[in-house]
């Protein structure tokens, strides 16, 4: 298994993808620039078999329609923000000047805490809300990766200021899902470089006290 972090759009949003030998592949949070990541797959030779979304803001889905219709797979969300890729309102793009971004409903709706299997990929699902309501981080044993959205990053959290954002619940999330996994783990956030989780422990500020 092998991962790679893609940077997209705008915001910069990491959109992370996750192969096997057998070429198929896992695409985390396409925020921007569909053509250019439908290309990049395709140049690679990489088969999707799906699309698993950490949350439904804006700079997180923006690239989900061109990459579902031109591999015709399905997407993953959390039921809690069910309604987000359809309303701009709601997934934030209405409030900023980058353009509205809304599609078709997710084909899977995500429950709280479960294993998710997709082919060869076995996942095991954390809601995390405190960034956003239905906020997932997924955890991949067998590579010792968690992708975790906005919900933890190198030296910082997420934002909590946006709608149905609270930093007490982000916190507890954290604390309750994330910092229980080996200290080896290495979380991959939706903005900015890759950590782990024993180093979060250790020099997070915002984390002190746990």
């Amino acid at each position: 298994m092998d991962w790679i972090q893609l940077p997209l759009g705008a915001l910069q949003t990491n959109c992370y993808i996750l192969s096997n030998q057998a070429k198929e592949c896992i695409v985390f949070d396409p925020g921007a620039e569909g053509e250019k990541l439908v290309q990049w797959l395709n140049k690679n030779d990489l088969k999707p078999l799906a699309i698993l979304l950490t949350h439904a803001h804006f700079d997180h889905i923006g690239a989900v329609e061109q990459v579902r219709q031109a591999f015709n797979i399905p997407v993953y969300l959390h039921k809690e923000e069910e309604d987000w890729l359809v309303n701009p309102a709601l997934n934030g793009s209405a409030r900023f000047q980058l353009g509205e971004v809304s599609g078709q409903p997710a084909d899977y709706l995500l429950k709280d805490e479960a294993s998710l299997e997709i082919g060869s990929f076995s996942f095991q699902l954390f809601h995390t809300p405190g960034h956003s309501p239905g906020s997932v981080s997924y955890f991949f044993e067998e590579g010792n990766v968690l992708f975790a959205g906005d919900t933890l990053f190198m030296g910082s959290i997420g934002r909590t200021d946006l709608p149905g954002g609270n930093h007490e619940q982000l916190l507890k999330s954290i604390h309750d899902h994330l910092l229980t996994l080996p200290e080896e783990v290495i979380v991959l956030p939706g903005h900015g470089p890759a950590t782990m989780i024993g180093d979060e422990m250790e020099s997070n500020p915002f984390l002190n006290g746990f």
